[in-house]
């Protein structure tokens, strides 16, 4: 009894504190664009789903266990069939699978519906960085990683968004829709941020379509999601959300550093002279 009491106390402070909650990372994200919303929302209408025909499923299976055991000397059934109930048990999945597509149709429907959107950015993936190209405003970067060497190597403490940083972030307006062609020069990559409920390939020779609507302002951060070779690890993603006047002064901002930059110079090893990439 004393165990149990111990483990009791010991599940309460895993799982029902505040703290245990906040870390609690074992479900997705809810996000902060409509179609991460959508997303989350239907997620958890099948988990809950799920849950419920568990339950009743396990529940039967505990009472035949306790009800019919062997020591109440229990006497099973006989029959061969019966038509109602494998007519009650064939129906009642049929329509919760219909229940569930009709919501995920939509949303897939919905996922690649690029209509009225106000930014177009195109989005290439190179082996090992990103590229971020406003068609609409003439602003073309590259987002490299910009976590220092030292922590990589383990010589200095991590940073709290270790391996999570960049140089530049991409920027988008917030309450916007933002059309992202993606694509990649080389290799196959995966554009992931689970915040904005996004992960699209980028193909080689091929431009997939998605778009965002960030309705929170703030700094989301993602991952390249694709095995794509030896620094995979070292590709991450920063999408900053800002305000429309935010928006447009950077917009401002990059296209005179654009027009005064020299382009960059190609050392005999390959490298861009003055920054020690690729």
């Amino acid at each position: 009894m004393k165990i149990i009491r111990m483990g009791l106390i010991c599940l309460f402070f895993c799982f029902f504190t505040p703290a245990a909650w906040a870390d609690l990372a074992l479900n997705m994200p809810y996000g902060v664009t409509p179609v991460s919303h959508d997303i989350y929302r239907l997620h958890m209408t099948a988990l809950i789903i799920c849950c419920l025909i568990a339950l009743i499923v396990f529940g039967l299976i505990a009472y035949s266990i306790i009800m019919f055991r062997k020591s109440r000397h229990a006497v099973p059934a006989q029959f061969s069939e019966n038509r109602l109930i494998e007519i009650i048990w064939t129906t009642i999945p049929f329509l919760i699978l219909i229940a569930l597509a009709i919501p995920a149709t939509r949303i897939l429907a919905d996922i690649h519906n690029t209509d009225e959107s106000a930014i177009t950015i195109k989005i290439t993936g190179h082996q090992w960085k990103w590229e971020y190209e406003y068609l609409d405003n003439g602003v073309r970067f590259f987002s490299y990683l910009s976590t220092p060497l030292d922590q990589i190597y383990g010589h200095a403490a991590k940073s709290p968004w270790f391996l999570l940083e960049v140089d530049k972030p991409m920027l988008v307006p917030v309450n916007t829709k933002v059309k992202l062609l993606i694509t990649s020069d080389d290799v196959i990559h995966s554009w992931w941020v689970p915040e904005l409920g996004i992960k699209q390939d980028a193909i080689p020779g091929f431009i997939n379509e998605n778009w965002i609507n960030v309705t929170a302002p703030g700094e989301y951060r993602g991952q390249c999601a694709e095995l794509c070779g030896v620094n995979h690890g070292f590709m991450p993603i920063v999408v900053k959300a800002v305000s429309q006047d935010e928006y447009n002064q950077w917009l401002n901002q990059q296209r005179t550093a654009m027009q005064t930059q020299q382009p960059p110079r190609k050392t005999d090893s390959g490298r861009t002279a003055g920054t020690g990439q690729e």
